[in-house]
């Protein structure tokens, strides 16, 4: 859970701030300089009291502490299987984030600080983070939390048993799925799989494809 960002971007919405047009500033990527700069840094989660899904990452990588937004990473599959599961109207670029939750929809992360590799986190960073989350389901009571990392969701929770897929008990009476990590260091998961995967969670939570949202 995270509460401040570092000040940098790496995109930058459509003119009009909706994000709906087709045009767009130029995109710069960051350098090495600018990306070892990034570690430690935090950005703000996306919450908005009862939203449909509770999107929880592991933590930010480096590409998205310099951008001050979630999954920036060229190849982070989060955004693409967002709009194939039909969660999102358009493909949204990680810019617009901040538009989740008109579609009920929410980030969040384990751990707060910007690391090149997840497992770089220790575990009682994990677990830390994971009373955190409690708290912030308590206090803005999602339809559902989907944690997306069966690894981290396993050390952070104490359940090695995890699996993808919906979980027998909710955390804070709240519905639990753990999905693929959708980062691109993934390579056991492709963007359909990942997007099938978010596609059962959509059909549970909105009670099928034309459901609210």
């Amino acid at each position: 859970m995270s509460a401040t960002r570092r000040p940098a971007a790496a995109e930058e919405p459509a003119a009009g701030g909706d994000g709906a047009g087709s045009g767009r500033r130029p995109v710069r990527r960051p350098g090495k300089d600018e990306l070892a700069a990034a570690y430690g840094a935090t950005i703000p989660d996306v919450l908005a009291p009862g939203l449909d899904i509770l999107f929880c990452g592991i933590n930010p990588g480096l590409y998205s502490g310099w951008s001050g937004h979630h999954f920036a990473r060229p190849g982070n599959r989060f955004w693409p299987a967002l709009h194939l599961a039909g969660l999102t109207p358009r493909r949204l670029r990680p810019a617009e984030q901040h538009l989740l939750p008109q579609w009920g929809l929410g980030i969040t992360n384990l751990a707060a600080r910007s690391t090149a590799r997840a497992d770089e986190l220790s575990a009682a960073e994990l677990r830390e983070g994971a009373a955190a989350l409690v708290r912030a389901l308590r206090s803005y009571r999602p339809r559902a939390l989907a944690v997306l990392g069966v690894t981290a969701f396993r050390q952070a929770f104490g359940d090695p048993a995890a699996r993808i897929g919906p979980r027998e008990q909710p955390i804070a009476d709240t519905p639990v799925w753990v999905l693929p990590n959708p980062s691109g260091l993934n390579a056991h998961w492709s963007t359909e799989g990942i997007a099938a995967e978010l596609g059962r969670l959509r059909d549970a939570v909105r009670g099928g494809p034309e459901g609210s949202g």
